[in-house]
């Protein structure tokens, strides 16, 4: 089916109407009954979409953001459907790809692609200078001028399209007490590294610079309701969000002294109201906010809907009080922690096991509800984040309340693995 997430889906009961019940996820028994109801007839593992779910979200970012446009983020989605989706709603423009062959096959549809990380990709980059409609649709990341030179080893500027590029900035915070607190990304961070870089390329025959990117991970990603010091995190987050409205305003004014940028994008699903406020931001990015992995359960300031998450089957019973389910140990990226296994949300009261968490092939689930499931239940986990869910299963099945109304590929559905 084509997702419209400004009507109700087809056939969908009148709970899952934004008019009726706008939030059934706030009831977990009868919404992870309804779930488990619609997708019934399917063999597990099964990923779902609830579709009142994603449209609460997505028309909640909107809000948000404040009236600053919203670039997608299609690595925390990975199912095309979804983006033209939320593309097709006000208050979103444009896709923040992850590899350059993405970016690529997203631009046989969408004309505003910026890529988020440098790529070195010679075969991509040879497909990119060849064609003029590519090279107007696709803008590269850049950081240091030996990515420049990739370009041009690839295809000299007198022999291709002009390619277009963007600076990624480093939006970290350089905390005099803390040391560097953020993530390591782009080597350029003060303002006059910047605009060296933003000459060195406006020098340079066969590019333009269009573009300025900043992410603030130290605000967007990191959790400020999660538990034990999180008045630190906040601290942090409040000194490091005044540090960064500072520079980046004295940032982008030295590059636009430079050349004349078509955007500056900051922020990410966990930052959109500070990042949209500061005015040297044209737009924002997210993606992880659509689908709503649990990590983003731990924010104070915002609340997300589960629209997106898996369901496996019991197939053992060890003990009266554990079950296991087939499958599970679909681990998000970043430090190999608790929280980026996935969640088991329903039944409640369900917990991995310390000394085995999600499993290759079988995940033990410990608790009092075990002792209520059989051979052959279901079991649904959320995924810690977003699009990585999406390297794992072929589809995500469509539902609205009890009601299963379609699919949607994902990437690996439609034979593609990027990253």
């Amino acid at each position: 089916m084509s997702i419209d997430l400004l009507a109700a889906p087809p056939g969908a009961p009148a709970a899952a109407a934004p008019s009726a019940n706008p939030e059934p996820w706030t009831k977990p028994p009868s919404y992870w009954r309804a779930r488990s109801a619609a997708v019934a007839d399917v063999s597990a593992p099964v990923a779902s979409i609830d579709l009142a779910a994603l449209r609460y979200n997505a028309l909640d970012l909107v809000v948000r953001s404040s009236g600053v446009p919203i670039r997608v983020a299609s690595k925390s989605i990975r199912v095309r459907e979804v983006l033209d989706a939320t593309l097709a709603l006000p208050g979103y423009r444009g896709i923040l790809a992850f590899t350059l062959p993405e970016a690529l096959w997203l631009a046989n549809t969408h004309d505003d692609i910026v890529l988020g990380y440098p790529s070195v990709d010679r075969a991509a980059l040879a497909a990119l200078a060849a064609d003029e409609q590519n090279a107007a649709r696709i803008t590269l990341m850049v950081d240091d001028v030996a990515q420049l030179d990739a370009v041009d080893a690839v295809a000299a500027p007198g022999s291709r399209a002009e390619i277009r590029v963007a600076i990624d900035a480093d939006a970290s915070w350089r905390s005099p007490v803390l040391g560097h607190i953020g993530v390591r990304r782009s080597p350029v961070h003060e303002p006059a590294e910047v605009a060296r870089l933003a000459q060195a390329i406006v020098a340079r025959p066969g590019f333009r610079l269009v573009g300025l990117m900043m992410y603030e991970a130290q605000i967007a990603g990191q959790p400020d309701d999660a538990g034990s010091g999180d008045g630190v995190i906040r601290w942090m987050q409040r000194r490091s969000t005044d540090e960064l409205r500072e520079r980046r305003g004295r940032i982008v004014a030295a590059v636009r002294a430079v050349a004349d940028l078509e955007f500056v994008n900051g922020g990410g699903t966990g930052s959109l109201e500070s990042t949209a406020s500061d005015p040297a931001v044209t737009e924002t990015t997210a993606g992880s906010g659509l689908l709503a992995g649990h990590l983003f359960d731990l924010y104070r300031h915002f609340s997300l809907a589960p629209a997106a998450a898996f369901a496996l089957d019991v197939v053992r019973r060890p003990v009266p009080d554990i079950v296991t389910v087939l499958g599970g140990g679909w681990i998000a990226s970043g430090p190999p922690v608790a929280s980026r296994q996935p969640l088991p949300v329903w039944p409640q009261g369900l917990r991995p096991l310390a000394r085995e968490g999600a499993g290759e092939v079988q995940t033990p689930l410990q608790g009092e509800a075990a002792r209520r499931l059989s051979i052959g239940d279901r079991v649904w986990f959320r995924h810690a984040k977003s699009g990585e869910l999406a390297e794992r299963v072929d589809r995500y099945l469509l539902t609205a309340g009890d009601r299963l109304v379609g699919e949607s590929p994902t990437y690996r559905g439609e034979g593609k693995s990027f990253l």
